[in-house]
């Protein structure tokens, strides 16, 4: 008889041991590896070639003709745009975000409104009971929608529901980590147990073709719990991303095989649930009466929607000795530190004795390497206190030998400006005006930074 291996798996990182320590090797997490039965080990089983004994699989050439997936509308703008136009038909989707950001009340919108056109929508909740669900939907104005409802964690029980009914048009689980499978061994939440329940759920979903949405938690660093094979098992991964304290939500599309993956979709969390912002520029951007010094206007790209943020930079002298602080919220510390290199060596700035401050206005984050022609003027305008005028804005990238370089969609960027009432712009030397916005065009960023001091 043939002897199990036994194995451990981390419950954080999905890495596998063949004997229990105290710390996982690979992600540094304590007290997480649990034992998980293996495979038996046979002679026969190390002497198998799979070579033999299969059956054969069809192979196709790249030019066959082949029709695009049909999609559902979920009546929801922002929702539809993440996806990518909408829900794929048969298709698996994982949501993710904080507790409390608003996942649950975004998926029973979207399928009470589902419900309410016409589709088959069913909601299983594992966490909580119906009548909570259901005092959820009162609530939001949406007890009246036909949405099949059940609470529910066993998926063999969730499967055999539908096998002798037809299926939903949208299945919602909610969430990945309550369900259990009882084909194997585990608590649910535990690695082996999420991947088993996941697997047959999107098996489900291929076979009778209904749309899947998954929600999943995310542990401290905002990464979703459970094993990382997760997020390739299924088609979509959206991140719903925000502070429970500011009152928009942002929904990003991380990965999308139907779909681009930097569409956002921007909603506003208001007393009727979730409430997608058609002009996110509004909720980002600051309106003063007076001009104020280290503020300035960038228009971040988002796929292809620009929205407008405010950048806030603070400069404060600090006494000789003293330790200066670097303080970032919203954009890369260490671009930063590239940008305060870059303005001391190439433009002849002392930024060694004093604390940098930089935020972005409403929580915004930024990734765009447009960004830093922005952040060098807010900074330049902190350290001279001089004020940028209220109707300019400024984009484009800076290298480390102090040249200014054009980055994508500037057309695009300047018509989102002028549509806000922006007239002018610090752009790159091969940039153009667009949408009745002139530009300032600059090779190098020592010729801006003489520019907004006077040195000319």
């Amino acid at each position: 008889m043939a002897k199990p291996q036994k194995r451990y798996v981390c419950q954080a990182c999905g890495s596998v041991a063949t004997k229990w320590m105290g710390q996982c090797a690979d992600c540094a997490e304590w007290n997480t590896m649990i034992e998980e039965a293996g495979a038996v080990v046979t002679p026969f089983a190390l002497k198998h070639d799979l070579r033999s004994g299969g059956r054969p699989v069809a192979l196709v050439g790249l030019d066959a003709e082949i029709a695009l997936p049909p999609r559902m509308a979920t009546g929801i703008a922002e929702f539809d745009r993440a996806l990518g136009g909408g829900l794929v038909t048969g298709s698996a989707t994982l949501i993710g975000g904080d507790p409390g950001i608003g996942k649950s009340t975004l998926l029973l919108q979207a399928a009470a409104k589902l419900a309410l056109a016409g589709h088959s929508v069913a909601y299983v909740s594992g966490e909580e009971a119906a009548d909570q669900v259901r005092l959820r939907a009162q609530r939001l104005g949406l007890g009246a929608a036909p949405v099949m409802l059940a609470a529910a964690t066993s998926v063999r029980d969730i499967l055999a529901t539908f096998s002798g009914r037809a299926p939903p048009a949208l299945l919602v689980i909610d969430s990945i980590q309550t369900m259990h499978s009882d084909m194997i061994e585990g608590a649910p939440g535990t690695v082996s147990q999420v991947r088993a329940s996941a697997q047959e759920l999107i098996r489900f979903a291929k076979e009778s073709g209904t749309a899947l949405i998954l929600v999943g938690h995310v542990t401290k660093d905002g990464s979703i719990a459970g094993p990382r094979v997760l997020e390739h098992m299924v088609d979509t991964v959206l991140s719903f991303e925000g502070e429970r304290s500011h009152q928009y939500r942002l929904l990003r599309a991380i990965k999308n095989r139907f779909g681009g993956t930097d569409e956002i979709g921007v909603f506003a969390m208001v007393e009727r649930g979730l409430e997608g912002i058609a002009n996110p520029s509004s909720l980002f951007l600051t309106h003063r009466e007076e001009e104020v010094s280290g503020a300035m206007v960038f228009p971040a790209l988002e796929g292809t929607r620009p929205v407008l943020v405010e950048i806030q930079a603070l400069v404060v002298r600090l006494a000789s000795g003293a330790t200066p602080r670097r303080a970032v919220v919203g954009w890369d510390s260490g671009r930063l530190a590239m940008i305060l290199a870059v303005l001391e060596a190439r433009c002849g700035l002392s930024f060694s004795t004093a604390e940098v401050y930089l935020n972005i206005a409403g929580g915004y984050r930024i990734s765009d390497p447009g960004a830093d022609l922005a952040v060098a003027v807010a900074l330049v305008s902190a350290l001279s206190e001089r004020p940028v005028p209220a109707d300019v804005v400024a984009f484009g990238e800076v290298a480390l030998s102090g040249e200014v370089r054009p980055v994508a969609h500037a057309p695009l960027r300047l018509r989102e400006a002028g549509k806000l009432g922006f007239s002018k712009a610090i752009v790159p030397a091969s940039v153009n005006g667009e949408g009745g916005v002139t530009t300032n065009g600059y090779r190098t960023l020592g010729a801006l930074v003489d520019y907004l001091l006077g040195r000319h």
